[in-house]
């Protein structure tokens, strides 16, 4: 079976909780944070209903196009036992957007590159309302093994991209985690490190896009375009990103999870909070369009975003018997920045902000934190790993050990302890802390505050193709914080992780130049955590 873009909710208990929730029929811990919050709730709920989807005009059976359609490439994404999400998005010339009526689509999946042997065959509509974009839901393969599908419209073909089914058991899995490329700032030459290293799953921390441009950084090539604000601006800058090779070979050549941060939307946001300073229902407008642009470029379930008003990334994504993989949003739910102006989010350096400990402040909103709760106290994996945007560990920026960042989840202490001690709980063996965002590499050890054992891990890949943070930025970082273990701020690339029943390794690959598509990328450093130990060392 295959279901397409109208298919139904399957997290429909997190969602009805989440409902229960807002019309404080729920009691949380942080209730009171969603009664703060409801004005500002029922303004992007207003804002995601103005970019409802109108209704479908007539499909164009016989529509023709001279130029190739599937300009943007194809995507997997989304794995589980039985199946997988695809995506693609039919373009017209020069990738402008496809001037057509609803156009017919036909795809397959075969257990082969040659398509020899078709184990799914259907047909989909593409409609303009959603950008020509296109979601099928596979379901009903056998598990454990790869397969290769592609897509038929306008008389042209796709190029074929490679997916999976999760095992039911597994004894390894390679994961490539990235995160945050800036198309002026780098070329994607490291994505062929990526596609050489024939990872299972590409996890991608955010940052996929970049709304802004940097005007002191030098640039290797341009966005064209002004900052994006509204649903045509932001699609076009996806579709930018979609036409980098590097990038489109990388969708076809394994599954990938995602999830978003701040530049997919508006640099620093905090849930309505902004660095504009505008208003809810301003703000959420744009947020919206934002939203509604990425999950249109995204290999991800359309079960998701079935109810429009009310969209989530937070999932598991679980690799057969050997890793518990929780996928988390930590930018739609978050209380507003501490120690700031109403509506106002921008990453500055705090000292002395006492609001950083209130016990009622969350990253993750009371639903999201309440699954992730859940998912953890059942665990029974061998490997629980978090996928997660910013930075968690505590970063000290001076001697006192009082002056940290507000975008970071220092400025949310009381939640993050609430996770930390979730980690240690007695059900969980290994768990690690995949983040992204700083442009650097780190691995970090994490403790709670009353205990030096460590409870497991972060870590931090640095930037696939962004300029490096500017010098000093994190001060001394090994003297003000003796829990991170290593931290480079020089380089640019991606971490290739290797799990099996016994070891984790994680090995940082670094790219030499950022501004070459053609540059060698090379382990920078690797380290390994042995399985049970909750550490992690130089290999």
């Amino acid at each position: 079976m295959a279901k397409g873009l109208q298919g139904g909710d399957k997290d429909k208990t997190a969602a009805n909780r989440h409902r229960r929730v807002m019309a404080g029929r729920y009691r949380t811990p942080m209730s009171t944070e969603y009664f703060d919050q409801l004005w500002h709730r029922r303004a992007i709920l207003s804002a995601m209903a103005a970019l409802a989807v109108a209704p479908a005009i007539p499909v164009d059976a016989g529509a023709r196009i001279m130029t190739d359609p599937f300009a943007l490439g194809v995507a997997s994404g989304d794995p589980s036992q039985d199946g997988f999400v695809i995506w693609t998005r039919l373009v017209g010339p020069g990738q402008e957007p496809l001037d057509a009526a609803a156009v017919a689509l036909r795809y397959e999946v075969a257990g082969d590159a040659s398509f020899r042997r078709i184990f799914r065959a259907g047909s989909a509509v593409a409609h303009p309302e959603r950008a020509h974009a296109v979601h099928v839901e596979i379901e009903g393969l056998p598990p454990g093994r790869r397969y290769w599908y592609r897509f038929h419209a306008l008389g042209a073909t796709s190029p074929a991209g490679r997916a999976a089914t999760v095992p039911r058991t597994a004894d390894r899995l390679r994961l490539a985690v990235t995160s945050c490329q800036h198309w002026e700032q780098a070329q994607f030459g490291v994505y062929r490190d990526i596609v050489a290293a024939d990872p299972d799953l590409i996890v991608q921390l955010g940052d996929y896009i970049y709304e802004q441009s940097y005007p002191d950084q030098p640039k290797v090539r341009l966005f064209g375009a002004a900052e994006p604000k509204d649903l045509d601006g932001y699609r076009r800058r996806h579709a930018l990103y979609k036409s980098d090779p590097e990038l489109q070979a990388a969708h076809r050549a394994a599954p990938w999870i995602v999830t978003w941060d701040d530049h997919e939307v508006l640099n620093d946001y905090a849930n309505l909070a902004n660095r504009e300073g505008l208003p809810p229902e301003l703000f959420g407008r744009r947020r919206a369009a934002a939203y509604r642009a990425y999950f249109e470029h995204m290999p991800i379930r359309p079960s998701l975003w079935s109810n429009g008003n009310a969209p989530h990334l937070y999932r598991a994504l679980d690799w057969a018997d050997l890793v518990s993989m929780s996928v988390l949003d930590t930018r739609q739910y978050r209380t507003a920045p501490p120690c700031a102006a109403p509506n106002m989010a921008r990453n500055v350096r705090l000292h002395g902000c006492a609001e950083v400990d209130r016990p009622d402040r969350s990253m993750l909103g009371g639903a999201q934190e309440q699954w992730l709760t859940a998912r953890l106290a059942g665990e029974y994996r061998p490997w629980t790993l978090i996928a997660q945007q910013i930075f968690f560990a505590p970063l000290y920026l001076d001697g006192a050990r009082s002056e940290t960042f507000s975008d970071q989840w220092d400025a949310y202490a009381a939640a993050r302890a609430r996770l930390l001690d979730r980690l240690a709980g007695p059900s969980i063996q290994n768990p690690f802390v995949l983040s992204g965002d700083v442009h650097s590499f780190w691995v970090n050890e994490l403790r709670r505050a009353d205990r030096e054992a460590a409870i497991g891990a972060e870590i931090v890949t640095s930037a696939l193709g962004a300029a490096s943070p500017p010098a000093g930025r994190f001060g001394d970082v090994h003297a003000n914080n003796p829990h991170v273990r290593h931290s480079d701020v020089d380089h640019a690339g991606y971490v290739l992780i290797d799990l099996d029943r016994r070891q984790m390794q994680a090995d940082m690959r670094a790219i030499a130049d950022r501004a070459s598509v053609d540059s060698p990328v090379r382990s920078a450093r690797c380290f390994v955590s042995e399985r049970g130990s909750r550490r992690i060392s130089l290999a």
